[in-house]
């Protein structure tokens, strides 16, 4: 392929990708300098690459403007993936509290690799932080012994901006531009993002997500 076809098929790519925004655009074009945007969905369609689920034990799925996850059953976390791949990034996103109980967990994944295989950054409604690693489907906390609680956690029904950072080894968690947790973690290089909440003894747990980014660090 001459110089002059690959410019021609990079400029029609990026074209359909401006004009159509599907996930799989994020894929292409992606920038290389510090802040700039990487992938972001304010989940306004349905199509832009995440799950669509619901059983007796879980949901996770579009939801009026918003990416939902609640889950129904006691002791359960659920979780949903747009399936892509990232190496050093920042994730943002906006999560609130729908419905349940404030015992609950939510927040941000990354370095996806598989259902037993992710980093996870969690608040909770009742004001307490964490970072955790599940490794062959063991889930351990790498932050501390416990999830701690902070006063930058706005509580109950309430909506938190949160920023997990997964840069090199280090991982860290900002909840409302406030840091509330750190871990360090060399288990994995890249993978997926994703979004997680889950219950402990009480079920009913109800999270929506908006504006979620990636950005280059």
């Amino acid at each position: 392929m001459t110089d002059t076809i690959r410019r021609t098929v990079r400029i029609t790519i990026l074209l359909l990708c401006f004009a159509s925004y599907t996930s799989a655009c994020g894929l292409f074009a992606m920038p290389s300098e510090p802040g700039a945007v990487l992938f972001q969905d304010d989940f306004a369609r349905s199509v832009s690459g995440w799950d669509h689920y619901q059983d007796e034990i879980y949901l996770s799925d579009y939801f009026e403007g918003v990416y939902r996850i609640a889950v129904f059953a006691s002791n359960t976390d659920a979780w949903a993936n747009p399936r892509l791949d990232f190496g050093d990034i920042r994730i943002n996103v906006d999560a609130t509290k729908h419905g349940g109980p404030d015992d609950n967990i939510f927040g941000i994944i990354c370095r996806y690799q598989d259902p037993r295989n992710f980093y996870f950054f969690l608040i909770s409604s009742d004001g307490y932080t964490g970072i955790g690693i599940s490794k062959d489907g063991r889930r351990v906390l790498a932050s501390g012994d416990s999830m701690l609680p902070s006063t930058a956690v706005l509580q109950g029904n309430a909506t938190n901006l949160m920023r997990a950072e997964c840069i090199g080894y280090d991982l860290r968690l900002y909840v409302n531009d406030t840091l509330v947790a750190q871990a360090v973690a060399a288990e994995w290089q890249r993978g997926d993002v994703g979004l997680i909440a889950g219950t402990y003894d009480a079920p009913g747990t109800d999270i929506f997500f908006d504006n979620f980014s990636v950005v280059n660090p």
